[in-house]
């Protein structure tokens, strides 16, 4: 598929998810955790085959997860599921195998807490890849949403500085990898020819810097 392709249809999807953009956040003491923040975020997500959007299989895959995990109950076969409560991370895992080609979705999602004491930072990262090698999906993407302490809501949020793009000029995809330990997000850049590189973009407690 060509990458101006693409674009329109990252754009479409990523609109129609944004569209969601402030999320109540119910949580039990003094402050949310992120299986607060997940279950938030999964369970406001509601497939209405009426609407225009597009159907998020992958979202709906991960909420179906979540469900699973919270009645105590085995994931379905090929699916995978990591809850880090101390580490305030949650990691989902697809996979689909045919043919002889593997094909892997991972969903990440972590927060931050800001420097203010009165926010944190909660992202919902989505890649996709075949046979190890970065494969773009339709509903790649890294998405960012601020928490407010006093109104107990996430709103949808983009990041100041934070380039979110999903390739580059000359000609590379992107891919976000989201802090199961420390706080940095790893950016990895993948070339047609099979090479890669990363950069490290360093959390101050306010933004991203590189």
């Amino acid at each position: 598929m060509k990458r101006t392709s693409l674009t329109i249809i990252f754009a479409c999807c990523i609109l129609a998810l944004a569209a969601q953009d402030v999320i109540k956040v119910n949580f039990k003491g003094s402050k949310p955790t992120i299986s607060d923040f997940v279950g938030a975020y999964l369970n406001d997500y509601v497939y209405n085959e009426n609407d225009d959007d597009c159907l998020n299989e992958v979202r709906a895959s991960a909420k179906q997860a979540w469900i699973n995990y919270l009645n105590g109950k085995p994931q379905v076969k090929n699916t995978n599921l990591i809850v880090d409560n101390r580490n305030g991370y949650v990691v989902f895992e697809g996979i689909d195998e045919y043919e002889g080609d593997k094909d892997v979705v991972r969903v990440e999602m972590c927060y931050w807490n800001e420097a203010d004491g009165k926010h944190k930072l909660f992202a919902y990262n989505v890649k996709c890849f075949r046979n190890g090698k970065y494969s773009p999906g339709q509903f790649d993407g890294l998405q960012f949403y601020r928490y407010n302490n006093a109104t107990k809501k996430m709103t949808y949020y983009q990041m100041p500085g934070f380039d979110s793009s999903l390739y580059t000029e000359d000609g590379a995809y992107i891919t976000y990898s989201l802090p199961r330990v420390g706080k940095d997000i790893v950016i990895t850049y993948w070339y047609d020819n099979g090479t890669k590189k990363q950069k490290t973009l360093k959390w101050n407690g306010r933004k991203f810097s590189k």
